[in-house]
């Protein structure tokens, strides 16, 4: 839990909360720890991300509401930022507790409506990825069947309002200004009040931990695969151009000076790409799977999605530039530096 009273955060959270907005750090069972539920004390009471469909979340949620005197039923509109269980799957709940509205971007719509069968869809289009990329037929299987156990956290609800690049979220005292920003996942969107200079960000920018760019699964049948961290890299260009003074993250603590913390993601894919490359040259052709474990060993095997988007990611990159080329033999993958 963040410490909200050191020197460096407490005159942050009483901006956050001057400006009427409550941040909650709800407990998820994921290894990036809580997540940060957002309440806008304006009409309409709004959250933003209630958490992931368990009983210690919706707990968390219910206490941290009632300190500040609310409760589920006042809720009047629910906003997701993206499509990932950790901050969609209580949704369902807080809806049918207070008839609230929900709103998202038109690409998250399909996931919050039908996210069993889209997350089945992604299950099954990543395990042929993973194989396709140099990990065994075996280990494939296994981690489908735990990415099927993690849909317990995911929740479904009707959307009642989509958003689009460039719409407004209207308040009473505020306007939000919606921007995609693609790129960790699909459905990316992040809140601009340009009023207070202060960013809802989601997981597009998180203050100690990177934005994975994770692997999406193509938007149309027979589209290739997209280029998460090209596109990610992209959205953070974009971001790095707001004069934001403030960026509310999906995890962690608040962040005040995005140029600089985007430079050093920049500089940090830079040192990746550029080591890959030398692993590379160093052994020969090589799969993003023999990649992966010969950066993290078998973190690359019990993680193998999680280090196989970040290899992908690179060797895009690499391959945009020329310096990198592919070649698939018997439905596998393989990479060499280019001559």
């Amino acid at each position: 839990m963040i410490d909200r009273n050191t020197p460096e955060l407490a005159p942050i959270f009483e901006r956050i909360a001057d400006e009427g907005i409550r941040m909650f750090e709800i407990p998820t069972p994921f290894a990036v720890g809580p997540v940060n539920c957002y309440l806008i004390e304006d009409d309409p009471l709004t959250i933003f991300d209630p958490g992931p469909n368990s009983g210690e979340a919706i707990e968390a949620l219910v206490v941290n509401l009632r300190k500040h005197g609310h409760e589920l039923a006042d809720i009047e509109r629910i906003v997701v930022t993206h499509q990932h269980i950790d901050h969609l799957g209580l949704v369902e709940v807080v809806q049918h507790a207070s008839n609230a509205e929900v709103v998202c971007l038109d690409k998250c719509k399909p996931w919050m409506e039908n996210f069993h069968q889209e997350a089945s869809a992604t299950d099954r289009w990543a395990s042929e990825m993973l194989v396709q990329h140099g990990v065994g037929e075996e280990v494939a299987v296994a981690l489908r069947a735990v990415a099927k156990a993690f849909r317990g956290w995911g929740s479904e609800a009707k959307v009642d309002h989509v958003l689009v690049e460039g719409d407004v979220l209207e308040f009473r005292d505020r306007k939000l200004e919606i921007f995609y920003r693609p790129g960790h996942s699909i459905s990316d969107t992040v809140f601009w009040n340009a009023e207070t200079e202060t960013l809802i960000a989601a997981d597009h920018l998180i203050k100690k931990i990177s934005s994975n760019p994770l692997l999406e699964r193509p938007l149309a049948e027979g589209e290739p695969r997209p280029q998460e961290l090209v596109v990610y890299i992209d959205s953070l260009k974009k971001t790095r151009e707001m004069p934001a003074s403030l960026v509310l993250s999906g995890h962690g603590e608040p962040i005040t000076d995005h140029v600089s913390l985007i430079d050093e993601r920049f500089a940090m894919t830079d040192k990746r790409v550029e080591k890959l490359y030398a692993m590379l040259v160093e052994s020969g052709p090589q799969t993003a799977h023999e990649l992966a474990r010969g950066t993290w060993g078998n973190i690359a095997v019990t993680q193998a999605f999680l280090t196989l988007s970040e290899v992908l990611g690179n060797l895009d990159i690499l391959e945009n530039a020329d310096r990198v080329g592919s070649e698939e033999i018997d439905g596998v993958i393989r990479y060499s530096v280019t001559a």
